[in-house]
């Protein structure tokens, strides 16, 4: 039986919400106010923590901080007769599951209070809030405790120990190939090499030549005999970037390749047995792919063994506040400043529906600490003005579209790196987590020069 606490300083409040819950079938238990209710939640001895948010000289702030603190897995519901999103922000900033707004009916509160104790038995079965979890399973760069990620996680630790093909979806910048990572870490083979390759980024020609190798003669320039990057994982894992990106003509030598672990090099017959785990993702729908016959049939089946939907960034909004806690120390640590957010940042983000999701995000909060002024990041650092407090944009453009924020926020990050890499290429593009192909493509599409080391 789930037990509740109840924490209200109204004597009526908390008999009628009891007489609800008790009604529902869980054990309840109750603190008159907000000092009680601080020492009682965090005992640990409930599951989830029902407080009003205005009390006396301890609020319900100071409850969900007690409780978080001691017992991060225990679901704090925090309510409030103000229901102002500042109210809600800061409450879920500091880890409270959800907030529910005064006057409220008896279904609205069950159905809160069944969705917190959702998602504690589902963090009960996932500990990954709990360090020696992510130093366990290497989870360390994946950020967030919604049900989402917690699902997602839950679902590598159940599949990393198998050697199961692996098909990672989902847009641009969710986080796929830490995903992958993570999955090869927990697998068998993570003392073995892990390969990545980015099919957007070589040409149709290089691409056999690329992951299967090629014999010495084989077509021009080919001085010598080469291994492929399959060879190069054998024992591993080898991941498909963009795997949507590959031609039809390659997909059937692909095919066979993972159907029958042997590789034949460029120019050679002679067939070369492999030992690899594939795990492919992309940003594209492949059944569309397969419909308009850009994408095999036999090879999608093969792939699409356990497939992991990674959500956008704007489904997983509670996990904004870690997010930019976790960037900023990041970038503050690179960059040697020691910056703090303005108390209106986090709630200026949880409203920005971010297209290009977390890498947009870690852009932003590197961007605005490259260039925080007076140690203080405001949202006007991280935001294009509103339409508001803007001048009035005529009618026929003129405006700031989205594209232009987004290219301008790339533009900061690539050139803070480039001089953080003393112009080398290949440094900037591995500080920015991307490929030095990945990087000339953006620097050309954005018109960026830079005098440096190649």
């Amino acid at each position: 039986m789930a037990k509740i606490l109840i924490v209200d300083d109204q004597r009526n409040m908390r008999t009628t919400l009891s007489m609800m819950l008790r009604g529902a079938g869980y054990e309840v238990d109750e603190a008159a106010d907000g000092e009680q209710g601080a020492e009682r939640g965090a005992t640990g001895a409930y599951d989830v923590v029902l407080t009003d948010l205005r009390m006396g000289t301890k609020d319900g702030i100071d409850v969900l901080r007690s409780t978080k603190d001691t017992h991060p897995l225990t679901e704090v519901l925090v309510m409030t007769a103000y229901g102002t999103i500042e109210s809600a922000v800061e409450a879920m900033r500091l880890g409270a599951f959800d907030y529910i707004q005064k006057p409220f009916t008896e279904q609205e509160l069950l159905v809160k209070v069944a969705k917190a104790l959702d998602n504690r038995r589902l963090a009960g079965e996932v500990t990954f809030l709990a360090s020696e979890f992510k130093d366990r399973y290497k989870f360390e760069n994946i950020i967030g405790r919604s049900r989402a990620i917690r699902e997602v996680l839950g679902r590598i630790v159940r599949i990393a120990p198998t050697d199961a093909i692996v098909l990672i979806t989902g847009e641009s910048g969710t986080g796929k190939e830490l995903v992958a990572k993570a999955i090869h870490a927990n697998s068998k083979r993570g003392e073995r090499p892990f390969v990545p390759v980015n099919c957007a980024a070589i040409t149709e020609t290089l691409l056999e030549s690329e992951l299967f190798g090629h014999a010495k003669g084989s077509f021009t320039g080919a001085v010598s005999a080469r291994k492929g990057m399959f060879e190069e994982a054998d024992g591993g894992t080898f991941f498909f970037d963009e795997i949507a990106e590959t031609p039809i003509t390659f997909q059937a030598k692909l095919l066979r390749a993972i159907q029958e672990n042997e590789i034949r090099r460029v120019g050679e017959n002679k067939p070369i047995r492999v030992n690899v785990r594939v795990i492919a993702a992309t940003n594209q729908d492949l059944m569309d792919a397969v419909a308009s016959r850009r994408f095999r049939q036999d090879l999608y089946y093969r792939l699409n063994v356990a497939r992991f939907q990674l959500p956008p960034l704007r489904e997983r909004r509670e996990d904004i506040p870690e997010l930019v806690g976790h960037f900023l120390e990041k970038f503050a640590r690179k960059m040697g400043v020691r910056p703090k957010l303005h108390d209106n940042v986090i709630e200026s983000l949880m409203h920005v529906d971010f297209p290009g999701n977390i890498r947009e995000l870690e852009h932003m909060i590197e961007q605005a600490v490259a260039l925080v002024q007076n140690g203080v990041i405001t949202s006007d650092d991280l935001l294009p003005p509103t339409p508001s407090s803007s001048p009035r944009v005529p009618a026929g453009g003129g405006g700031r579209a989205l594209a232009d924020v987004v290219d301008s926020a790339e533009r900061t990050a690539i050139e803070v790196a480039l001089r953080d890499s003393d112009g080398s290429r290949e440094r900037a593009a591995e500080l920015l987590s991307i490929s030095p192909t990945t990087l000339w493509r953006k620097m050309t599409r954005l018109g960026i020069t830079f005098e440096g080391r190649s």
